[in-house]
C-alpha cells in the first residue's frame, strides 16, 4: 500500500518539496519543466550556493507545507 498522496503535476514556477531517499535529501525546489518518463526538471540551490537543475521523478514531488510566513500574507 502506498502511503504517499497521488503524484502531483505542478505548473512551471511552482515551489514544491522534493523528497529524496533520506531525510537529508529533502529540499524545497522550483519546478522548471516537465521531462519525459514521469520526470520533472527542478531547480535547487547547490552546495556552493549556485542554482542547479535536477531531473527528479514526479512521484517524489510533494506540495509545499504552509509555514509561518505564508500566514502573514
Amino acid at each position: 500500500m502506498n502511503s504517499r498522496p497521488d503524484s502531483l503535476l505542478p505548473p512551471a514556477g511552482t515551489l514544491v518539496t522534493y523528497q529524496g531517499k533520506t531525510r537529508a535529501a529533502t529540499r524545497n525546489v522550483r519546478v522548471v519543466a516537465e521531462a519525459s518518463g514521469g520526470r520533472m526538471i527542478v531547480e535547487a540551490i547547490g552546495r556552493r550556493g549556485q542554482p542547479v537543475r535536477l531531473t527528479v521523478k514526479q512521484a517524489n514531488l510533494l506540495p509545499k507545507v504552509p509555514d509561518l510566513f505564508d500566514a502573514l500574507n
